[in-house]
């Protein structure tokens, strides 16, 4: 019989002991997991007490001796976050979140990466050092923050979406580094266009394999494996989507996380979401926790000690530019100074995916190593300041809040009322939506989150509350219980779609109309619950016909009619086209079912 490598055996004790054991102990003092696995990896990897083996073996039992044997493992922690977050977003989702993902967070990671990379030119870092360093310590912790907002339950706020957006931006980026980082590993001798063709072709058609399969093959599969009414199949079904996916496109040369991300965003238009989500729960905080786990084991002591000094100013430098940069970025794109500074704290640490990065690059050579354990340190340490810098960003947002809070036009909250309207925006659309309700005698509590212009509004006399829609405990405030209907008249896409979920799940009788981009939007907001959408350039081009129409001489009352008949066979068409998704009422009932009969996520 062959023999078993122990030491590959103990090496597995170690980080399972870690989560059993120091970990459960870490949360109880009341430390974030992702601190416990960092320390215990710092502590017990080959850079810490396992550098100590050969002069106490017994230590071999207690410490990993060998990163190899837990990092092929600890990969598919990663693997798993990208798929969940690919779960929770969905395609329509994405696009509708695109100005923050694509906007606020693109620039985040590009000015970054300018600004740190300048940084490290001018100390004398190579170009190709400079740029591959900027870009990685421009990155956050994914898992880390979401985390923290998720255990404060803080996703849905201002400060989640935002938050979740830059990350999200962050994680899409982690692909073209680490194509230039393969690009740098070619050398001088390789063409540079036709590798950069080359990968880019393998990279289109690993996508296209994975969404051809997504589209085609992926329902199918789970409605079938679904008859079969057994967990375990449903898990292994799970799984193998996964993982297939993955390989794919590490077989392509891309990161076998963005295959599972692409696989999640796929998953999450099918009925099949929320069963796959509970499924897969399990496994992905253990292996997350791996992971982390081998993010310690880089982490070098003995670097910190080295120069104390230069790492706490690289480490206060790292966190106080990229924050700042991250608070004017949200400045720049309407966010309340509390949510900005807050997000600036959250997300001025590095992130998971810079050990990923520099440790691919200093594995090709492509970084000095002594540099390249240095950044890592800094980084490990910027890490495990996160939560700490939450707290101080909750503090200073709390600060910020009071301050502005000031005015007592914005302590007011609206009366008890039943049978009535609530108004979601109090802008031009709104005040017009508001003096219309008023005319017909419908009682309405009209509510805003911008506090100058409630502030002003009220003080000219207009019935206006103070109030964030995206949080269902205002919206109970707001008598959500007892009104008729709410009404949604913002422009902010992302927020629309988060205030119509929320209605829906705390109301599925109550009537949602809401104000929409376009039709594919429209539409979206069918798919979400909304009783009715108004795009605003369908909108647009009836008032335009309208008008054109009656100028050219055709009598108004035939006019009129045309154009309602025109504006309910839109709304028609969106509605089916909704229903056509598979995404309506009928596929939630089939989705809860399905999760009773497998006896997951109940």
């Amino acid at each position: 019989m062959a023999s078993i490598n122990v030491s590959a055996y103990s090496d597995a004790l170690v980080v399972l002991g870690t989560a059993g054991i120091v970990v459960p102990i870490v949360s109880r003092l009341g430390f974030s997991p992702v601190l416990g696995y960092l320390g215990a990896g710092a502590l017990l990897g080959p850079l810490g007490l396992g550098s100590l083996v050969h002069a106490l073996p017994v230590l071999s039992w207690f410490t990993v001796t060998d990163a190899r044997d837990v990092s092929g493992i600890a990969e598919l922690g990663v693997v798993f976050l990208l798929f969940l977050i690919g779960l929770e977003l969905s395609l329509h989702r994405l696009l509708t979140m695109r100005r923050l993902v694509f906007g606020l967070g693109g620039l985040q990671v590009s000015i970054t990466t300018v600004l740190l990379a300048g940084l490290a030119a001018y100390f004398g870092r190579n170009p190709s050092e400079a740029i591959i360093l900027g870009a990685c310590l421009s990155l956050s912790s994914t898992a880390i923050v979401l985390e923290l907002l998720s255990n404060q339950e803080r996703l849905p706020t201002a400060l989640g979406r935002a938050s979740f957006s830059v990350l999200l931006a962050q994680d899409l980026a982690v692909i073209p580094l680490l194509i230039f980082i393969s690009l740098l590993a070619a050398g001088p001798a390789a063409s540079v266009v036709a590798t950069l063709e080359g990968t880019f072709l393998r990279a289109v058609i690993a996508l296209a394999a994975i969404v051809l399969f997504g589209r085609v093959l992926m329902r199918p599969l789970f409605r079938l494996v679904a008859t079969t009414r057994s967990r375990e199949l449903f898990i292994a079904a799970v799984l193998f989507v996964i993982i297939a996916a993955g390989v794919t496109a590490d077989t392509a040369g891309l990161s076998m996380a963005l295959g599972a991300f692409v696989a999640g965003l796929l998953l999450a238009e099918t009925e099949y979401r929320r069963a796959i989500e509970a499924a897969v729960g399990p496994f992905k905080g253990l292996l997350l926790g791996i992971f982390f786990f081998t993010v310690g084991m880089d982490i070098d002591v003995r670097e910190l000690l080295a120069e104390p000094i230069l790492v706490l100013v690289a480490v206060v430098g790292l966190v106080a530019v990229k924050a700042l940069l991250v608070i004017g970025l949200g400045k720049l794109f309407r966010l309340s100074w509390p949510v900005a500074v807050e997000m600036g704290l959250l997300l001025g640490p590095g992130g998971e995916f810079a050990f990923v990065g520099i440790g691919t690059a200093a594995a090709l050579s492509l970084i000095d190593s002594r540099l390249a354990a240095a950044a890592l340190a800094v980084t490990s340490i910027t890490m495990a300041l996160t939560p700490v810098l939450s707290f101080l960003g909750r503090r200073f947002a709390s600060h910020l809040r009071a301050n502005g809070a000031a005015p007592a036009e914005l302590a007011v909250r609206p009366a008890a009322s039943r049978g009535h309207a609530i108004v979601v925006g109090y802008g031009r659309v709104g005040k017009v939506v508001c003096a219309l309700l008023k005319e017909h005698g419908i009682a309405y509590i009209a509510a805003d989150s911008d506090a100058s212009t409630v502030t002003r509004d009220r003080r000219e006399g207009h019935d206006v509350y103070y109030g964030d829609a995206s949080d269902p405990e205002f919206l109970k405030i707001c008598g959500l219980t007892e009104a008729a209907g709410v009404i949604i008249t913002i422009h902010n896409h992302d927020l629309i779609d988060v205030v119509v979920e929320h209605v829906r799940e705390l109301r599925t009788d109550i009537l949602i109309v809401s104000r929409a981009r376009d039709a594919d939007h429209a539409r979206h907001l069918y798919e979400l619950g909304a009783s009715d959408a108004v795009p605003e350039t369908v909108e647009a081009s009836l008032q335009l016909s309208e008008a054109a129409l009656v100028g050219l001489g055709v009598p108004v009352g035939p006019v009129i009619a045309s154009i309602h008949e025109k504006r309910d066979e839109i709304r028609r068409d969106l509605q089916d086209a909704a229903r056509a998704a598979g995404l309506d009422k009928i596929h939630a009932v089939r989705a809860k079912a399905l999760r009773r009969r497998l006896g997951i996520g109940l």
